[in-house]
């Protein structure tokens, strides 16, 4: 995930092509549990969006996970030696630091189920699992690399930047199935951040502005959100990143997305195109 800009844009061309065209093709990824091939295709629905309301975001958060949940904005950010799980104040954009990690972690997902708190890292093949007051509980160990966390209520979800989506067991974190998340038929690599949003998972596709809504049972892309122009040219600076960044409010039915180090997290409101 720490690709150069070159590397990243040239990525962004490609990805955003072939969303648009074919779908994202695999690289190498490994097989699911569920044959991508043995599931219908189906034509996505467009969305776009309409902006409801902007709220300050640290620039110094690289932005990895993001979840909203019982009136508590979180959010686990990356890059190594600055990892930290926070608390956000949505209003002013103040971060309230409960862990930080060590230098030689980079952080990833995270996602809160019910008395806990779960945070995953790049390369370090290290879930950490807390209460709700940032207190360390266990550390899991799991295969490969960790990018986006999510869960239903129940089960975990977990993302690798392949096109698998994993289902966990939160207790033990042990993987219990996968499918192959596809547009058009096509696997869709680079999933990322993840979020769990009315039965669906919404996965950001890593350096685009792309976010698929995925059928959790079959891994079927059924609607595709471009959240191309969100942050105004004026709003970036020399270290600003990519989108990254979706959070639910259940209880209010709100959208949050922001991206990493943008100085803005944003309420949006999905529409048909």
């Amino acid at each position: 995930m720490a690709f150069s800009p070159k590397s990243k844009m040239t990525m962004k061309i490609f990805v955003a092509a072939l969303i648009m065209c074919v779908g994202i093709a695999s690289c190498g990824s490994r097989p699911a549990s569920r044959s991508a091939a043995a599931v219908k295709p189906v034509e996505p629905v467009m969305y776009g969006y309409n902006v409801k309301a902007v709220y300050p975001h640290l620039r110094t958060s690289y932005t990895q996970g993001l979840q909203y949940v019982d009136g508590v904005l979180w959010e686990g950010t990356g890059e190594w030696g600055e990892s930290v799980l926070q608390k956000v104040d949505l209003e002013t954009g103040k971060a309230d630091v409960v862990v930080r990690l060590p230098r030689r972690e980079f952080g990833e997902g995270i996602t809160v189920l019910g008395d806990r708190i779960y945070q995953l890292t790049w390369t370090n093949n290290t879930v950490h699992i807390y209460d709700l007051q940032g207190k360390l509980i266990d550390d899991v160990h799991y295969p490969g690399e960790g990018w986006g966390l999510t869960s239903d209520g129940e089960k975990l979800y977990m993302s690798n930047g392949s096109p698998q989506i994993y289902r966990i067991d939160p207790d033990g974190f042990r993987r219990e199935g996968s499918v192959t998340v596809t547009l058009r038929g096509e696997p869709v690599n680079y999933l990322n951040e993840l979020e769990w949003i009315d039965g669906k998972i919404w996965a950001n596709v890593y350096t685009t502005d792309y976010v698929m809504i995925i059928e959790p049972s079959t891994g079927v892309v059924e609607g595709v959100v471009d959240f191309s122009g969100l942050l105004d040219a004026g709003d970036t600076f020399d270290d600003t990143d990519v989108f990254n960044g979706i959070a639910y409010d259940a209880a209010a039915g709100r959208i949050f997305v922001t991206g990493k180090r943008w100085c803005k997290l944003f309420e949006v409101e999905i529409v048909e195109r």
